[in-house]
């Protein structure tokens, strides 16, 4: 295997509509937190909760309490999809944090040719990813972070197992409230698979191709055209480039009334299976030194319709 073009394809894979098919793990390219898939997935300059653990750790050290934060997707065909993670900050400028993605099925009917309707047996399908961040707050302007995530997926008797990288910046380019940041990830080599399979054919299968883990290149940027009283309005644009399809572009906006209640749009253009905008609200509360936020978001598809998210989090006092 050439390691050389290998990585180059990964971060620099030749243009062209869409290359759908061509790495594993794609659960990881299932966006978390409500608050991010309302705007259109355009957040990595906007992240400052326990989210960035997924969307750009560099985030991570932006807040000065600890999170906790559970993120539940309801997507298509029963698949439970969850995000949990937990930001602690180590001084004012230190921050680190621990995620867990998790996507699974509900045990699935073993089928054949000559019995179509299930042959009495089943098998599991499941993926997770454990990462581990770290982030600095180099200066006011200037933060930087980095994730190890370490992943499983396993179908029947097959199991595929990687490690990959998250590493992001952020910075307020001093000019408003206007800030841009740059992520590239789930960067790694080739996925080793172990395990074999028994199709119907009796020939046992114990070989496999290797794949890439979808490797994703974002830059963002984000400000506030309005922030008086009580009201703030915050838009974000993004590009994103993906190494198993179609390069795109994302927009949001969120309205937050007194930091308590919010109202957040978003658009993807260019991704084909979502043609209409992403809706999403929240809602927080401040007992004590703590803010609770409940957020709720709704993305629809072209044909396999709309994907609901749910997200509770706590912000800690240090």
């Amino acid at each position: 295997m050439n390691v050389g073009s290998s990585t180059g394809q990964q971060v620099f894979p030749t243009l062209g509509s869409q290359r759908t098919g061509i790495s594993s793990f794609t659960f990881l390219k299932i966006g978390v937190n409500p608050r991010a898939t309302a705007l259109g997935e355009s957040f990595v300059a906007i992240a400052d909760d326990a989210s960035s653990l997924y969307w750009n750790p560099a985030g991570t050290a932006l807040t000065t309490t600890n999170e906790a934060m559970f993120s539940q997707t309801f997507w298509f065909a029963d698949i439970a999809h969850v995000f949990a993670g937990i930001t602690y900050h180590l001084t004012q400028s230190d921050a680190v944090g621990l995620s867990v993605i998790s996507l699974y099925t509900d045990p699935i009917d073993v089928t054949t040719d000559v019995m179509p309707f299930g042959t009495g047996q089943s098998y599991s399908y499941s993926d997770i990813a454990i990462g581990l961040t770290y982030a600095r707050k180099m200066t006011e302007q200037f933060s930087f972070g980095v994730t190890t995530r370490y992943l499983n997926e396993r179908i029947a008797e097959v199991t595929l197992q990687n490690l990959v990288f998250d590493l992001g910046i952020h910075y307020y380019t001093g000019f408003s409230s206007t800030r841009f940041a740059i992520v590239l990830s789930n960067f790694g080599s080739s996925s080793k698979t172990t395990g074999s399979v028994h199709p119907s054919s009796g020939v046992q299968v114990s070989t496999f191709e290797e794949f890439l883990p979808p490797t994703m290149f974002r830059i963002g940027f984000a400000f506030e055209p309005i922030d008086i009283a009580d009201h703030q309005v915050t838009s974000s644009i993004q590009l994103n480039h993906p190494n198993d399809s179609g390069e795109n572009v994302s927009f949001g906006i969120e309205y937050a009334w007194n930091q308590s209640f919010f109202l957040r749009v978003g658009y993807r253009l260019d991704v084909e299976e979502q043609p209409y905008p992403s809706f999403g609200i929240g809602g927080a509360m401040y007992p004590g030194n703590s803010r609770l936020q409940f957020d709720y978001s709704a993305v629809p598809f072209r044909i396999l319709g709309v994907v609901h998210r749910i997200s509770f989090a706590v912000r800690m006092s240090d």
